[in-house]
């Protein structure tokens, strides 16, 4: 397409990339019970394989880790298989994949810890209003555990443990969640994270959690194969940090202090606006970090060619879009109708309003 590198190939850190459009992580709900993914998730994926990255939806590091039912884990060596059939299958098609890993801290519940009853946990007590929806329909949010000191050493060795597995199943590299108020997330920002001992209060107290998984699994995978999902101005789940661009910037420094390949930027709220309140303008992040930037959040065909004219990001990310046009790279490039996927089947489960919609040839 004239005027506009969107859809032109590009190599950033060792990684030849078809385009500069990626698929940014989706929850589909579409695992086993006990966290499997396999067959369903690999046709999913390669459908999928002409972005020039695909990210997979939030993959929990424990059991209690998970957001809901039906969500993919890498805690346990079993797992791998099922991830290398995805993996297989991206690379049949001569695409790539990152592996997001996750753990979705105090809004995650009982019923999908390990032994069915542990309380999810959080690094500071939090009362969080509304409901999750689990096996047995949706239940109030619940009390957390407050996280030890050596339970966070443990989580640590969780991720570094899950790192391992990614790479076992044939990921060409990680991403960690650190956004939206899940674990890490609830570390960095100042409304969840009332701690008063080396994991709170300062800045670099707040950011130690991170910090200390990415030196984890960076004793798997090089740093130019990581990457950080991070969304500074989010307000999910009603909370969010109340000085958000000195705290960014310091996470940003240190993320070029360990050599970290990739920044997952989302703008503004997931969804939801691209600028809320407080406000900064988070593409200074960009400016400021080492690597290739990703940008993220209701990107638009028009959004994502002018983004590239003005160089303000390096990679545009596609999301809900992507459920319903497996080809979405070709339909871009085409300024093709999109095919509008229901939001009823998003979680639904099974290959309905997964892997059945139509290209742009079968069409």
């Amino acid at each position: 397409m004239a005027g506009t590198d969107l859809f032109d190939p590009i190599e950033f850190n060792g990684l030849k990339l078809k385009n500069r459009i990626a698929l940014s992580p989706l929850t589909r709900a579409r695992a086993t019970a006990d966290g499997h993914a396999g067959e369903l998730q690999a046709t999913y994926y390669s459908q999928r394989a002409s972005a020039g990255l695909l990210i997979t939806e939030a993959t929990a590091v424990v059991p209690g880790g998970r957001g809901g039912p039906f969500l993919p884990g890498l805690w346990d060596d079993s797992q791998i298989a099922g991830w290398k059939q995805v993996t297989d299958a991206v690379h049949a098609k001569n695409g790539l994949i990152f592996s997001q890993l996750w753990h979705a801290g105090r809004l995650s519940h009982s019923s999908l810890s390990a032994d069915g009853k542990s309380a999810p946990v959080s690094p500071s007590a939090f009362e969080q209003p509304g409901k999750i929806f689990t096996e047995q329909g949706p239940q109030p949010f619940e009390a957390v555990h407050v996280m030890t000191t050596a339970e966070i050493a443990d989580m640590v060795e969780a991720y570094r443990q899950a790192a391992r597995r990614a790479k076992e199943a044939g990921f060409d590299g990680i991403e960690l969640h650190a956004a939206h108020s899940y674990l890490i997330s609830s570390f960095l920002n100042d409304m969840t994270n009332q701690r008063d001992d080396a994991y709170g209060g300062p800045i670099e107290n707040r950011a130690r959690f991170l910090k200390e998984i990415l030196e984890a699994v960076l004793t798997v995978w090089d740093g130019t194969r990581v990457m950080v999902r991070l969304a500074p101005l989010g307000h999910a789940y009603g909370t969010w940090d109340t000085n958000p661009e000195p705290l960014f910037t310091h996470v940003i420094d240190m993320m070029n202090g360990l050599g970290i390949g990739w920044l997952d930027l989302v703008e503004g709220d997931t969804g939801v606006t691209r600028t809320p309140e407080p406000y900064f303008d988070v593409l200074k992040l960009r400016d400021r970090f080492n690597g290739p930037t990703i940008l993220n959040n209701l990107y638009t065909r028009d959004m994502a060619i002018e983004a590239r004219e003005k160089d303000t990001g390096d990679i545009i990310a596609f999301g809900r879009p992507f459920i319903g046009n497996p080809d979405l790279v070709e339909r871009l490039e085409k300024n093709a109708p999109l095919n509008e996927a229901d939001p009823r089947a998003y979680y639904a489960g099974g290959p309905k309003g997964y892997i059945d919609f139509p290209t742009l040839e079968e069409a």
